[in-house]
């Protein structure tokens, strides 16, 4: 039986940092009502978490807020690269890698690409685009507890300013309440993996010279290696204020309390190799890096997101980005359950897929903690050691062996070696430019809001594909729209480029269909015609969205 309550949503999200900021904007966009209670009074004042990368970039992409996002970043968008040298006097040093995207070759896979946006930046902008479309934000109230049943859940919330409780009756509540989560608390969730592997303790401070010691060099971090001064400097706005890394040992009883202001101005002043450096500590905040991925992202009608689920080491901002595409995954399932055209087993699908991308990324940035010799970062044996070389692999070609899929090969790696995105169950859905009214558009960003499905227009088996799918969407209250490829009257789309092949490019045939997702990732496809393709899209959707 529902309990009354002060107010009801279907969805209450705990936490309003990027993760939960980010979730509040998917549903937003996909029509979904709900509150997020965040316990802090506004949004970070930090400039952190500044690594956006391109799989993260087309969800917001498709969100509208791109273009926002990449004004908020201005400051930095010629900063490119990660340089290591024992200070930035003189030349020395060496770049681990000078560019994010040499010779433009991402534009193959993406229609956007990484950007460089500070979280104290990113949050706004999250903010704003989240409560146009609706969303209740309420910043310094705090989730104190929460009751759940085979209905609902009831969240008691305390505003921090009136000190009043009040409660929330949702069908539904997502954790992204960071590292610490009550939430996860609470449900008695523990960890799995290597655990802490270094501290740092990060300062915001203001200096007019060291523009001058950085020079032409517009890097995202430098790496400073001089013995006894280590760190990492990162450029807020290449002029004036900057953020210095320095590593924290708390495992021999170092405390934060030592690191005073003329510990750090000294620190920073050797680190960087001039002596006389004007330096204005402006910030001081501790952070841990670890290394853990919660055992199960769900219980009964509570998930886990971001943080509260997995904790990554920095580098390569994996964490915060894997973190919003748990956001991504999770809301197109909730908006489908809530809106009655798929079962609720489609939720158990969450913790199917999403989990163990969080295990293969939390690995691969522990290694590339170990390949960057991150400052304070000295790990323990087997802690780093997994494959190296590109991210890509885990950036933007991951794929879900299990779950909402139909086809996907379960002995496949969820982080595959080489860049494939070729169409495979499972995997994201390929990108290629398109014309749609004249209009120019990625495959991309025709998911979001519904299953898709993409036909031939110059085949009959192409045709039938399409028909069954109107049929469907008409009778079986499924969210389907449906695409034909190619030229005539009959194409919805046309290929931008002379003599490009949709099919291929899919990996299927003229004849064959492709179904993808809302997050853009591929459910299904066939190979070719079927002698009734209406049954047979019919038992697929009945599969993928657990509409048994």
């Amino acid at each position: 039986m529902q309990q009354k309550a002060d107010h009801r949503v279907p969805v209450l999200v705990v936490g309003g940092s990027l993760v939960g900021l980010s979730l509040s904007l998917f549903l937003g966009r996909l029509g979904v009502r709900h509150m997020l209670v965040e316990r802090h009074s506004g949004t970070s004042v930090h400039p952190r978490g500044r690594g956006n990368n391109v799989r993260t970039m087309e969800l917001f992409r498709v969100a509208g807020v791109e273009p926002d996002i990449k004004a908020a970043a201005s400051l930095l968008a010629d900063n490119h690269g990660i340089l290591q040298t024992p200070s930035l006097a003189g030349d020395a040093g060496e770049w681990l890698f000078r560019e994010i995207d040499p010779g433009g070759g991402l534009a193959r896979f993406s229609p956007t690409g990484w950007c460089l946006c500070s979280q104290n930046d990113l949050e706004p902008v999250l903010v704003k685009g989240a409560r146009a479309l609706g969303g209740d934000l309420r910043y310094f109230h705090e989730l104190e507890s929460f009751e759940q049943d085979h209905e609902g859940v009831t969240g008691f919330v305390r505003d921090r300013d009136s000190d009043r409780l009040y409660t929330v009756r949702a069908d539904y509540l997502v954790a992204a309440d960071g590292p610490r989560s009550p939430v996860r608390g609470r449900l008695g969730i523990g960890h799995g993996g290597p655990g802490d592997l270094f501290a740092n303790v990060s300062v915001t401070f203001r200096s007019k010279l060291l523009a001058d010691a950085v020079g032409e060099r517009r890097f995202i971090c430098c790496y400073l290696t001089a013995p006894g001064a280590d760190g990492a400097l990162l450029p807020v706005d290449n002029e004036e204020n900057w953020v210095f890394h320095a590593p924290w040992h708390p495992e021999t009883g170092e405390t934060l309390a030592e690191f005073t202001e003329e510990r750090l101005q000294r620190h920073i002043r050797h680190a960087v190799g001039v002596p006389d450096l004007d330096v204005e500590i402006t910030g001081k905040a501790s952070w841990r890096a670890a290394e853990r991925v919660a055992e199960r992202y769900a219980s009964d009608r509570v998930f886990l997101a971001g943080d509260s689920a997995h904790e990554m080491s920095p580098t390569g901002a994996f964490g915060s980005n894997t973190g919003i595409q748990d956001a991504h995954n999770l809301a197109w399932k909730l908006a489908a359950v809530l809106g009655g055209w798929a079962g609720p087993g489609l939720l158990e699908t969450y913790d199917a897929e999403r989990r163990p991308v969080a295990v293969a990324t939390s690995a691969r940035a522990s290694a590339r903690s170990v390949e960057h010799s991150h400052p304070g970062f000295a790990p323990a044996p087997g802690v780093g050691g997994g494959k190296r070389g590109g991210i890509l692999d885990v950036v933007l070609a991951y794929r879900y062996p299990q779950g909402a899929v139909v086809g996907a090969d379960p002995s496949q790696p969820v982080a595959p070696e080489g860049l494939r995105l070729t169409g495979e169950p499972g995997s994201r859905a390929p990108h290629m430019w398109l014309r749609r009214a004249g209009e120019r558009l990625s495959t991309i960003d025709l998911y979001e809001r519904s299953m898709v499905l993409l036909s031939d227009a110059g085949s009959s088996a192409g045709a039938a594909w399409h028909s069954a799918a109107r049929r469907i969407a008409d009778t079986d209250g499924v969210r389907l729209d449906t695409y034909r490829i190619g030229t005539g009257t009959d194409a919805e789309l046309v290929c931008d480029a002379e003599g490009a092949d949709w099919a291929a490019v899919h990996g299927t045939t003229a004849d064959g269909a492709v179904l993808v997702r809302p997050d853009g990732f591929v459910a299904w496809r066939a190979a070719g015609a079927a002698a009734d393709p209406e049954a047979e899209l019919r038992e697929v959707l009945a599969t993928v969205l657990r509409r048994r």
